[in-house]
């Protein structure tokens, strides 16, 4: 059984139209992005509680075996290229693996390489629905 995970309605809508274009159509991880948001709870952006890993939060995590916890703000792929932190496309495998999990939880996830990872989220340093923002307002 998957994990289950949570979005809110705004990056519900968000993510299927970069779905729908050419760069989200056309991503190698299009369909397992669509795959995972097709099957979400769905909740009003005012409801997300603070750990939860939204569109532009910031989170740490650390995946099963490899070298220890990585933090980066997940993004879209117009914003991924920004050097002013460290940042995660949701088009790539470890950012469709993000998407909708809470701070404690684990996900098992297939990248590139056709390995299995586990993807576990340790905290949510910064969500903009706590702040007030991406409220779709």
């Amino acid at each position: 059984m998957k994990t289950a995970i949570t979005l809110t309605s705004f990056d519900y809508d968000r993510l299927r139209a970069l779905l729908d274009s050419p760069a989200g159509r056309n991503a190698p991880n299009g369909a397992a992005l669509s795959e995972e948001i097709d099957r979400a709870d769905i909740i009003d952006p005012r409801a997300a509680p603070s750990d939860l890993v939204t569109m532009n939060s910031t989170v740490r995590f650390a995946i099963e075996g490899g070298d220890g916890e990585s933090e980066s703000t997940l993004s879209f792929p117009r914003d991924a290229d920004k050097q002013d932190k460290p940042r995660i496309s949701i088009l790539t495998p470890i950012g469709s693996a993000l998407l909708g999990l809470r701070a404690g939880q684990n996900i098992q996830w297939r990248v590139p390489s056709g390995k299995t990872v586990t993807l576990r989220v340790i905290a949510v340093t910064w969500q903009p629905e706590a702040h007030g923002e991406d409220l779709g307002e």
